[in-house]
């Protein structure tokens, strides 16, 4: 009885010291980092600045790193599609489930017009998510507004 006490004692201790460490010694969320200045940029709608600040950090083994930088440049003034693709497509290919390039891609292949190549990756978006998420909901929207235009 007192070593189950004490296995529980323990996992609690070292439960609440690992999410302590890895959220204090995570670079990104120091506001110096150039990742963080990037989403601080993005939500800010300053997509030029964003795009700087990712260039600078330059994680392209990130697939956080590569949807951003996707979305940053699709978003941008003139957006600059061709190169959006690059990234998503770059983001997929490390994480072939990561929701936001499922997501973005989807409506950038909606600016193309191409309608099935959004719903394929609303497909892949369903599996990446099956109990439901917001990516889901925002691409299937966007099909929806989509189907209504034409």
């Amino acid at each position: 009885m007192k070593s189950l006490a004490f296995l529980i004692a323990w996992s609690v201790t070292v439960t609440a010291h690992a999410v302590d460490t890895s959220s204090v010694s995570d670079p990104e969320t120091f506001p110096t980092h150039p990742m963080y200045q990037a989403r601080e940029a993005i939500k800010s709608e300053q997509f030029d600045k964003a795009v700087e600040l990712l260039k600078k950090a330059e994680q392209k083994h990130s697939a956080d790193w590569n949807n951003l930088m996707g979305f940053s440049l699709r978003k941008k003034s003139p957006p600059d599609l061709s190169n959006a693709e690059v990234f998503y497509k770059a983001a997929l290919a490390l994480d072939p489930l990561h929701r936001g390039a499922l997501e973005y891609y989807g409506e950038l292949l909606l600016i193309r017009n191409d309608l099935t190549g959004a719903e394929a990756l609303l497909n892949r978006l369903g599996k990446a998510c099956p109990l439901d998420c917001e990516e889901y909901r925002d691409l299937e929207a966007g099909i929806m507004s989509f189907k209504l235009r034409k």
